[in-house]
């Protein structure tokens, strides 16, 4: 665990479960989620953008609950289960992702790690969520190639596929 009373720029063991596996890593409490997982453990899936909070490219589930990294702190991790986009899959491909691929619903690409794991915090609390819930889960969301037809049609079909199972 993470000391609180430690002076800026000490380091200190980060202990947490990164996409179930254990992580102990030494990092500065100030330092950044997002750049704990870009940068020391070369997780580029998570997207650097806005870096304010406003845009979910770098969102990340922490015990599950959708967070923007770039405003989370090192010490707020400690002790946390942090799942990436690597983490969804566990290896192939989840049902989210293929109904992304398969209905379009992304155009360059790059908000299209952080809408997966909207999606996926949304499902596991809601299996069938209407169109103004789904709205309402990506609203921390932000498509700037305007592919919001390509994205509800690709929920909507993982939420089927997720069903059917």
């Amino acid at each position: 665990m993470i000391e609180p009373t430690m002076k800026a720029g000490a380091k200190q063991t980060l202990q947490c479960s990164l996409n179930g596996s254990p992580v102990e890593l030494e990092v500065q409490l100030s330092k950044r989620l997002l750049h704990i997982l870009r940068d020391d453990l070369g997780l580029t899936g998570t997207k650097r953008s806005c870096e304010i909070g406003r845009c979910g490219a770098c969102m990340v589930l922490v015990d599950g609950k959708p967070v923007n990294s770039c405003l989370t702190m090192a010490y707020q991790c400690a002790g946390k289960s942090i799942t990436t986009i690597e983490g969804i899959s566990g290896g192939g491909i989840d049902p989210i992702q293929q109904a992304f691929l398969s209905e379009g619903g992304y155009q360059c690409g790059y908000c299209t790690p952080g809408m997966i794991v909207s999606v996926q915090a949304l499902l596991r609390e809601n299996a069938n969520p209407n169109e103004d819930e789904i709205s309402e889960a990506l609203s921390g969301n932000l498509c700037r190639c305007t592919g919001y037809g390509g994205i509800m049609r690709a929920v909507k079909s993982a939420i089927a596929a997720l069903n059917a199972e």
